[in-house]
């Protein structure tokens, strides 16, 4: 979750308030990317960490090492969307405020931690709590890429488990996903004045 929302916030940024040649040509390819299917990118990523890609070597992780893949492949998948959710609200962002900060001698950095990072809040919480709840219901990449052994299974993975071999053991299987649902909802309920406050951020007052 951490590192799509990081990387997306100062891609965002960067499409949103920089000048630079071929951003709206980039701006849509992000959007563009968004089509592109999870299932579609499997392989090529199996492909790159087994046998490596052009200068890519292949990664070889056993074990725990292996979460690095599952890690690798959220934050790929995610960041389109990340990019563009965080780039429409930043680009909202009242103008004459960015460029007062600027005539003052803000430097981008400085934008970014004491100006555009507080606005943006209720956006960066917005899209953890999607992005949250997206991987940790996640069963196809995670069964894909950690191996599914008991070492590297996650949650999803150990609960397909319960229901048994003939799917028959269903009532175990409802036990676990009950308690398996807890996390997210007390993240939801942590969360839910930031998330209401994103539903009405973007103006400031005059």
């Amino acid at each position: 979750m951490l590192f799509p929302l990081v990387l997306a916030f100062f891609a965002a940024y960067a499409l949103a308030w920089i000048d630079f040649r071929g951003r709206d040509a980039l701006v849509v390819g992000v959007f563009a990317l968004q089509v592109v299917p999870l299932q579609m990118a499997l392989v090529p990523l199996l492909r790159l960490f087994s046998q490596g890609w052009l200068f890519l070597p292949a990664w070889h992780l056993t074990g725990p090492a292996r979460f690095a893949q599952v890690w690798f492949a959220h934050t790929v998948f995610a960041l389109p969307f990340a990019v563009f959710l965080l780039h429409n609200f930043l680009a909202g962002l009242p103008r004459d405020l960015i460029e007062a900060a600027r005539v003052d001698g803000a430097s981008h950095g400085t934008l970014l931690l004491r100006i555009v990072l507080p606005l943006a809040r209720p956006a960066l919480v917005s899209f953890a709590v999607i992005q949250f709840v997206w991987v940790w219901n996640d069963l196809l990449v995670a069964l894909t890429l950690s191996g599914g052994t008991a070492e590297t299974a996650p949650m999803t993975v150990r609960l397909a488990d319960l229901a048994g071999t003939y799917g028959n053991e269903w009532q175990r299987l409802t036990a676990g996903a009950f308690v398996a649902a807890l996390v997210p909802l007390l993240v939801f309920l942590s969360l839910r004045r930031h998330l209401a406050r994103g539903l009405l951020a973007g103006s400031v007052k005059g």
